[in-house]
């Protein structure tokens, strides 16, 4: 098995070190560095076409591209502890929150990423306007998930799981993007502080 990373503070390779981390798994691992745009190079988009990681080869040569897959993937082999949920309602609340975090507060931080930041500057086609125009919609979503963790030690379940790493990686990466949470958002930041405590983080 060999997983393709990419350091800070690329969000998605983050989300599969702390899951495996969380599961005590060693992945054997080589580093694809964006900066160096290596993941657009001939050799790595045999691997992942879309030029993106992380990747997971896995030992009969198959490769998982898209960290919850391969976090998926994962369970299915190490399923102790659960970061899934573990009863059918479990399991629905995890996705519920999962997607949530991707399509709710991951869209427009990417829009401000792509758009505005000084990192993505020759990416063809980008739209400063556009770019500003998903702050506001960052902001709204950092006080839904605010309110939602309003007396709640975790996201989705009364355990740690993928939602809370999805959140905990997506949040950093929003702070690095420069569009991170407002200071009065109390649940989410006490939230933050506990989940950043965990070694894995």
């Amino acid at each position: 098995m060999l997983f393709y990373d990419s350091g800070n503070p690329a969000p998605n390779p983050r989300r599969v070190r702390i899951f495996a981390a969380e599961k005590g798994i060693e992945l054997p691992s080589k580093d694809v560095s964006i900066i160096q745009r290596e993941q657009k190079s001939d050799e790595y988009l045999k691997i992942n076409p879309r030029g993106q990681t992380p990747a997971l080869e896995t030992d009969d040569g198959d490769v998982i591209t898209e960290s919850v897959a391969i976090c998926r993937y994962l369970e299915a082999l190490h399923s102790d502890p659960p970061m899934f949920g573990t009863t059918p309602l479990e399991i629905a609340h995890v996705d519920q929150w999962c997607r949530r975090v991707e399509m709710i507060l991951m869209t427009p931080i990417g829009a401000v990423w792509v758009h505005t930041h000084p990192f993505t500057a020759k990416i063809p086609g980008r739209m400063p306007e556009y770019g500003e125009a998903a702050r506001p919609r960052v902001e709204e979503a950092f006080r839904f998930f605010d309110a939602s963790l309003e007396g709640r030690e975790f996201l989705a379940t009364d355990s740690y799981t993928m939602a809370d790493i999805l959140l905990l990686t997506t949040m950093d990466f929003a702070s690095f993007v420069g569009c991170g949470a407002p200071e009065d958002c109390a649940a989410l930041h006490a939230w933050h502080q506990h989940v950043s405590a965990r070694p894995s983080a």
